[in-house]
């Protein structure tokens, strides 16, 4: 496990974020905010990345090492990394089952409900339902946060495997995000409005990539994912992000080593047209949930209108 390159990139993407959120607060010019959120939206990308190492204990080989380093990236994508951790579990056991069947519909399902879903990810409205999810989950775990955010239309069926102890950790971890946030808006006299727009190009740059290794792929807990084909800068950039069915393959191996799982001759789809085959829109389910909930007569309407 690569421990200091992963605490140079925290340490590096840390110091970005908060150096571009105070160059957006003095900049005059909207269009310069914009630029400057641009810039932070693919910074934080390789935070998400980093993140998402820590949720499989990637991050550090010291497990409290690693859980720092989470907490500290959770902090700029402004969600407790507990809650991350939980939720991304929950993917790999339940990938491509009906609660994450986000590109397909069965005959019975509401395509115009799936449709504004499906759009309204790729627009980049994914990523605020996380920090309401969190804050929810932190205030009222069972009224509001399981009842509304765990199930259908909304929600996600991953928290649902949340703990009494994961819900004080998220609450610790959301105070210690309020607090250190709070910190820099008054010593860096940051403005709610550029550190808005710096996380509005954020969620859609984040929200609208969320799904790109997954779509249309095979109906498969493992093998439901992709390897795509990305130019270098952005392959650095996602730290691998594109190995992504290498990485359902091998959750528990570094970033830095999942290209080389593969052989160089394996067929990999390019990303660029991957993620313009999502904004064809939902598509008919074919085959059955890998869970076993697939709906016997439903799935042969499917496939007749397939």
């Amino acid at each position: 496990m690569p421990n200091w390159l992963n605490l140079l990139l925290v340490v590096l993407v840390v110091a970005g974020s908060v150096w571009l959120l105070w160059l957006a607060s003095q900049a005059s010019a909207w269009y310069l905010v914009l630029a400057v959120g641009v810039a932070f939206s693919y910074l934080q990308l390789t935070n998400y990345a980093l993140l998402h190492e820590a949720t499989h204990a990637n991050l550090n080989d010291d497990p409290r090492w690693n859980y720092v380093l989470g907490v500290v990236t959770g902090l700029f994508f402004l969600a407790p990394f507990s809650l991350i951790r939980v939720t991304h579990q929950g993917h790999h056991q339940r990938n491509r089952s009906d609660a994450e069947m986000f590109d397909l519909y069965y005959p019975d399902d509401s395509f115009f409900f799936k449709c504004w879903v499906w759009y309204g990810t790729l627009l980049g409205f994914f990523w605020p339902w996380i920090p309401l999810s969190a804050v929810a989950f932190a205030l009222c775990p069972r009224s509001i946060g399981l009842q509304f955010f765990s199930g259908r239309p909304f929600g996600n069926a991953n928290v649902r495997d949340l703990t009494a102890a994961d819900v004080r950790r998220i609450r610790w971890e959301l105070l210690l995000t309020a607090a250190v946030f709070g910190l820099l808006f008054w010593a860096l006299h940051l403005k709610w409005t550029s550190v808005l727009v710096l996380y509005a190009c954020f969620s859609f740059n984040w929200s609208t990539r969320q799904y790109v290794a997954h779509a249309f792929s095979k109906r498969d807990i493992v093998e439901g994912a992709w390897n795509l084909r990305h130019n270098w800068w952005m392959s650095k950039l996602l730290l691998h992000g594109e190995w992504d069915l290498n990485h359902h393959r091998h959750p528990e191996v570094s970033w830095y080593y999942l290209p080389r799982l593969s052989s160089g001759s394996e067929a990999r789809p390019g990303y660029v047209r991957q993620y313009w085959r999502q904004w064809g829109g939902p598509r008919p389910a074919l085959e059955p949930s890998p869970l076993g909930e697939a709906r016997g007569d439903d799935l042969e309407l499917a496939k007749g209108a397939g």
